[in-house]
C-alpha cells in the first residue's frame, strides 16, 4: 500500500485527487494538508510514503517545504504537483529534493504512474516538464507564495497597504512585510520595478 498526503490548497483539485487515489486498491490518501504549517505539524504523527506537493502555497514555496521534509524526513518521497512549468523552478524542486516534477496538464492515470513510480526509488517527470527542462533557461526566479501573488496584484490594481489590509483581513504590517520581502525577492528598488518585473515573467 503506497500512502500518500497532499499538499494543496485548492479545494477542487484536493477533491479531485483524493477521489481518484482512493479509488485504487495500492493506494491510500492519509491527509490532505492546504498549507506547508499544516503539512509539518501532520508529519508529526503520519509520515506517508509519497507526498504530492503544491509548488505555489499559502505560507511558502514547494521548494522551501520540499527541503524542510527531506531534511526532517529523508525517507519520503516527494513529487512536485504543479501549474508552474518555468525550467528554473523544476529544477529547484530537484535540487530540494524532490523526485518527480508533474504539471496539472496531465491525465489521472499519469499521477498515478508518478506515484508509483517514485514509490520505487525512481524519479518521473510529466512529457511538459521534461519539454519545460529542456528550454534554455533564460530567468530564474523565486516563486511568489499564494499571499504573496494577493498582495502584488492588489498593488498593480493601485490599491494603497491600508487598503489591501482591509482586503485581506490582516494587519497593515504584515502587507508591509510582503511588500518589502517582495522588493528583496527580486532584488527591485520599488514598487513601479516589481510589478514590472513580476508582469513581464507572468508571475501575475
Amino acid at each position: 500500500m503506497i500512502n500518500i498526503i497532499q499538499v494543496e490548497d485548492h479545494c477542487l483539485v484536493t477533491e479531485g485527487v483524493k477521489a481518484f487515489i482512493t479509488a485504487e486498491p495500492d493506494m491510500c490518501c492519509m491527509a490532505t494538508c492546504a498549507s506547508g504549517e499544516n503539512l509539518m505539524q501532520v508529519l508529526k504523527s503520519h509520515q506517508p510514503d509519497v507526498i504530492l506537493m503544491d509548488v505555489n502555497l499559502p505560507d511558502t514555496t514547494g521548494i522551501e517545504l520540499c527541503k524542510l521534509v527531506k531534511d526532517k524526513y529523508p525517507a519520503i518521497v516527494v513529487i512536485a504537483l504543479s501549474i508552474n512549468n518555468q525550467p528554473g523552478i523544476i529544477r529547484k524542486m530537484v535540487e530540494s529534493g524532490a523526485s518527480g516534477y508533474v504539471l496539472k496538464d496531465v491525465s489521472r492515470q499519469e499521477i498515478l504512474e508518478a506515484v508509483r513510480t517514485v514509490a520505487k526509488g525512481k524519479t518521473y517527470f510529466s512529457r511538459s516538464a521534461s519539454v519545460a527542462l529542456r528550454k534554455p533557461e533564460t530567468d530564474d526566479l523565486p516563486p511568489l507564495t499564494r499571499r504573496e501573488r494577493e498582495v502584488l496584484e492588489l498593488i498593480a490594481d493601485g490599491y494603497t497597504n491600508p487598503q489591501i489590509a482591509e482586503t485581506l483581513f490582516v494587519d497593515v504590517t504584515t502587507i508591509d512585510f510582503h511588500r518589502k520581502n517582495m522588493l528583496s525577492k527580486y532584488k527591485v528598488k520599488n514598487t513601479a520595478a516589481l510589478i514590472k518585473v513580476a508582469v513581464s515573467n507572468n508571475l501575475i
